[in-house]
């Protein structure tokens, strides 16, 4: 009889971290120890959209160093914030998507990658401290000026998670008070699509802005915006961060960038999928919120397009069945332990 061959293709695992829970590597291993348990092998690819842990996911796939400093906090008091100096001078660090094809015959910026959360991020807070009136992106400006000042020629700036709507005028004055971009360029990785006009309304409450707290908020950001040598207004992903985006665009000539595709495709996740028996990705609740512009709804849709089958792992399921049907999710399965996400694995690789 002629001999069977099994599939050696493996599982990718490409989870978000499940916030508040687990990082992205800590799910994608958990999720793949159940696979390699079950005699089929994982590629692990943590995913991220721009937001917290950003630094962590493109840090590990690409290699880089952590660097630590303290700076101002959201209300001015110390907190240890950190930039990652992406790969070695001048050859690892992904400039763009298309950096990997261009390699051989152009020579890549050194990149760093600052997270507005590390900073002047929301979780630095006590629920009863959070006011966007009062908070500001000071340290994020420090940390993009400290990168800069290390040797980065392109700082990819990771808009997510904030504490503020102060649309960035802390972080511009920081990094005009060390010297300026000194010829750096910026990426803004966002993850909304929110105009700079529509930050206070979407994102205000949410930081702990009443109606009134709102209503001076855009009148500050109005502001603010005649002083810019561009209008940032009505530019989408220009609220992203609290506004911080469109004013490092506006002032400083900052591309703003979507960064769920930004990651995936600095990953190589595209190839990677096409070499796998199927996709599972996962965040910590799966919902609406998904489909506009998250990193596992992003790949989800690619690996519809590519034909290639993807289920989900999350600590929670509260997508609308409709929603799951647009991405074409096969199977979602709630894991909200991490017996639980390997169990999952198992499961799936023994389907």
């Amino acid at each position: 009889m002629p001999e069977v061959k099994t599939d050696q293709r493996p599982i990718l695992v490409a989870p978000d971290a499940f916030k508040g829970t687990f990082t992205a590597a800590e799910v994608a291993d958990a999720i793949a120890e159940g696979i390699e348990s079950a005699g089929v092998p994982a590629d692990r690819c943590p995913i991220a959209d721009g937001g917290e842990g950003t630094a962590a996911v493109l840090g590990g796939a690409l290699g880089g160093l952590v660097h630590e400093l303290e700076v101002t906090g959201p209300l001015g008091e110390r907190v240890l914030g950190q930039f990652t100096m992406l790969g070695d001078p001048g050859t690892t660090a992904a400039a763009s998507p298309t950096t990997a094809r261009r390699a051989s015959r152009k020579r890549t910026p050194r990149t760093a990658i600052v997270e507005v959360a590390s900073a002047s991020g929301l979780p630095l807070l006590a629920p009863e401290d959070r006011d966007p009136l009062r908070t500001s992106t000071v340290g994020t400006g420090e940390l993009i000026a400290a990168a800069i000042t290390a040797g980065a020629e392109l700082v990819l700036v990771g808009c997510g998670g904030s504490a503020t709507v102060d649309g960035g005028a802390g972080a511009l004055a920081a990094i005009e008070e060390d010297g300026g971009p000194r010829g750096a360029s910026l990426l803004c990785l966002c993850d909304v699509a929110t105009t700079w006009a529509r930050c206070a309304a979407i994102f205000g409450p949410q930081k702990g802005a009443d109606a009134e707290g709102v209503v001076e908020l855009e009148r500050r950001l109005g502001d603010l915006a005649k002083t810019f040598p561009a209008d940032p207004t009505a530019l989408p992903m220009s609220g992203a961060a609290g506004g911080l985006a469109g004013g490092l665009h506006a002032a400083l000539g900052a591309t703003l960038q979507r960064g769920a595709p930004y990651v995936l495709n600095a990953l190589g996740t595209d190839a990677r999928m096409q070499a796998s028996r199927f996709v599972i990705v996962g965040e910590g609740q799966l919902d609406r919120t998904t489909l506009d512009g998250k990193a596992p709804g992003e790949f989800a849709t690619r690996a519809r397009q590519g034909g290639v089958p993807c289920h989900a792992v999350v600590g929670r399921s509260a997508i609308e069945l409709l929603d799951a049907r647009i991405v074409d999710l096969m199977e979602i399965i709630e894991a909200p332990t991490r017996d639980d996400l390997v169990a999952a694995g198992r499961f799936l690789a023994t389907r």
